[in-house]
């Protein structure tokens, strides 16, 4: 994670993105703080990488990396306003001793575009990453990956519209994928939750689970009812400052896999 303390809005590069709105960014602050003191609390471990002045996207740690089996998959990202935060998550990594990086070729986001089930990677593409980092990303992770196009502005990264809630178990917005790919979910995972729109348009998606504990944002009240059916214990935060620059619990997480 990374915490927010330049957190601002003074560029537009997705739609939920407005320089003209008021951003506090000691409440963003607050609110990311009570998220790592969530993840703390559920047991898990959260390092964190030291914000860099002029990158106020670099709270969406999610982008930063995508990391299988130890392997660390570098970002490299389509805006020149983020483009530097690529070999700064790259360099923390080196620094950790993370041994297997790769520095990318192509344009990828990260997890922004990157979400790890237990047989596959499934890659969006559509807005941000090139749809040939698909390939780059099988054969150095050595895992099947699955291209997936994505349709709505809005959703403009995969983690928006598509959350991993365990193993092959995932939850997906249909409307914000184009109908080939809407089709190949459908296929790859019949018994996943299909969200409606009204809580993909409050970032529901943008969701982090580890398998029981499922944290996303908490104005998705719908999906939470239904992840508690699924047998989930879902756990709503509140992260509405650091949605003005387009993310949520997902964006703000980037999982270590070891």
């Amino acid at each position: 994670m990374c915490r927010p303390s330049h957190f601002e809005v003074v560029y537009a590069i997705n739609p939920w993105m407005d320089p003209a709105k008021p951003v506090d960014t000691g409440l963003a602050v607050l609110q990311w703080e009570r998220l790592r003191e969530l993840y703390l609390e559920l047991g898990h471990t959260v390092d964190l990488i030291d914000p860099l002045p002029g990158l106020p996207d670099m709270v969406y740690a999610a982008n930063g990396a995508t990391v299988v089996d130890g392997r660390v998959l570098g970002a490299s990202f389509r805006n020149a306003e983020r483009r530097a935060e690529g070999p700064a998550y790259l360099e923390w990594f080196r620094a950790n001793g993370f041994t297997e990086l790769h520095d990318p070729a192509y344009v990828n986001e990260g997890e922004g575009d990157f979400l790890v089930t237990g047989r596959f990677v499934l890659a969006g593409h559509g807005f941000r990453s090139d749809a040939r980092s698909h390939q780059e990303a099988q054969s150095f992770f050595g895992r099947p990956v699955i291209s997936l196009e994505l349709v709505d502005p809005r959703y403009y990264h995969l983690d928006t519209a598509l959350a991993v809630l365990d193993g092959d178990e995932i939850m997906y917005h249909p409307e914000a994928f184009a109908p080939g790919s809407r089709e190949v979910l459908r296929s790859l995972f019949p018994d996943a939750v299909e969200v409606s729109a009204a809580d993909a348009e409050v970032f529901g998606l943008n969701a982090v689970s580890d398998g029981l504990n499922v944290v996303l944002p908490e104005a998705a009240r719908i999906l939470a009812g239904r992840l508690r059916e699924r047998g989930f214990n879902p756990i709503g935060m509140d992260l509405s400052e650091l949605l003005k620059g387009g993310g949520s619990v997902k964006c703000c997480t980037l999982e270590i896999r070891h």
